[in-house]
């Protein structure tokens, strides 16, 4: 039995010393191959892989009732005040495999780190034009929302968008369906999905909004597109008291049966939105617009979406609002700058106006910016943009008794990789 077993272990260490010689033996022809096919392995793991960001730096002057986007509000409220911050240190990760991918964007800014983006995508098998996803991601609501903070000709989204869409994305799943490439219906996408209603904050209650998007968008020979579509929301805000108030004429009216609070009341929005583009000897010319309407419910003093990691427990106030915006942006020839105009407003009581505004939540403002965009390089871009921003007077409500003294320069300077 000894002898057995000492003859199995001599064989044993015989065999692991020849496959240990024969691997320390392997041609240089044969190490290569092998070095070779890691490499590919590697390659392939890192091809699945995409990195993609920018910052933005900017410093802002603005007059004593502006609102900057760096920095904290104004120190002296009697005179005008300037801030430099980074609005935006965005980094994007996707990592794609197959028909799934995942994605991942952080912010930095010097007031803290937060995120962005954080959803799953799965492609269809068949076509790869039609996605389902499910996370945190743009609302597919009209054009602006989508349209990226890092190509924006204005430093900021509209009011109106701002308002009704705080942080414009929201946790949810969404359906994108659209023909193949090759089919002449492939330029119209439907987009549709069910949301939590609460902004990136978690969801605070046990109903979805329903969010969908109807859009086309045609190239007219090699110079032109054309674009556009329709969108609408449906959902409800939670409300926090007994307290609701409607407008009836020109007065809100109260509703305080105790069943209203815990209910949910009524949040619906329509948009129609337009894209149109054209190159010529002038160089590039662009022209955008939205329009929105529909019924808000939200506070007293501002007519704010929600946005809250708690339910409120506030008095809820319905309004009929309105508002959108038109950008041109024209390109000066073959130089790398490009002009820019805006113009936006948002009514958040369509039933009252001027002095017959109630509430801080009911005044309508409107803005006018201009700026020109400096394209340094293919990376690099410096814009300087003016706002002019204006707003309803009311003898009713102290601080609109006359246009606030808000208006709002901005320098910014990004990078994007």
């Amino acid at each position: 039995m000894k002898k057995s077993i000492v003859t199995l272990f001599s064989i044993l260490c015989s065999a692991t010393a020849v496959f240990a010689q024969e691997e320390i033996e392997l041609s240089p022809v044969e190490k290569l191959e092998q070095q070779t096919q890691t490499l590919e392995s590697a390659v392939q793991k890192l091809q699945k892989f995409k990195v993609s960001g920018y910052v933005q730096t900017q410093y802002q002057y603005g007059e004593k009732d502006a609102s900057t986007k760096v920095g904290s509000a104004n120190e002296n409220p009697e005179e005008s005040f300037s801030r430099l911050g980074v609005r935006r240190g965005r980094i994007k990760f996707v990592y794609e495999e197959g028909i799934v991918s995942a994605t991942f964007q952080p912010d930095f800014t010097e007031k803290g780190i937060s995120f962005k983006d954080v959803f799953l995508a799965v492609k269809d098998p068949w076509l790869g034009t039609s996605i389902l996803k499910a996370g945190i991601f743009d609302r597919p609501f009209g054009d602006e929302i989508s349209f990226s903070s890092s190509r924006r000709e204005s430093p900021e989204r509209s009011t109106i968008f701002q308002t009704l869409f705080p942080e414009e994305r929201d946790l949810g799943a969404s359906l994108t369906l659209q023909a193949a490439k090759t089919s002449p219906w492939n330029i119209l996408k439907l987009e549709a999905g069910l949301f939590a209603g609460n902004g990136i904050k978690q969801e605070t209650d046990s109903r979805l909004d329903f969010i969908g998007h109807l859009s086309v968008a045609k190239a007219i020979g090699s110079d032109m597109k054309i674009g556009g579509g329709v969108s609408y929301y449906n959902g409800g805000v939670y409300q926090g008291t007994e307290k609701v108030y409607s407008i009836a004429g020109k007065e809100f009216v109260l509703n305080d049966n105790a069943d209203n609070k815990g209910q949910f009341a009524k949040r619906e929005y329509v948009g129609v939105d337009a894209q149109f583009s054209i190159v010529s000897a002038l160089g590039m010319t662009q022209l955008r617009g939205e329009y929105l309407f529909g019924e808000q419910p939200a506070a007293k003093g501002n007519s704010k979406s929600p946005n809250a990691s708690a339910l409120p427990a506030i008095d809820t106030y319905n309004r009929n609002f309105s508002g959108g915006y038109a950008v041109f942006v024209q390109d000066i020839g073959v130089l790398p700058v490009s002009a820019v105009l805006k113009y936006d407003w948002y009514n958040p009581n369509t039933k009252v106006s001027g002095n017959e505004d109630v509430t801080d939540g009911d005044v309508a403002v409107n803005t006018f910016g201009f700026g020109l965009l400096w394209r340094a390089s293919p990376n690099l871009k410096l814009t300087a943009y003016y706002e002019i921003n204006k707003n309803e007077t009311t003898d009713k409500i102290a601080k609109f008794n006359e246009d606030r003294k808000d208006n709002l320069f901005t320098l910014r300077l990004q990078y994007k990789f």
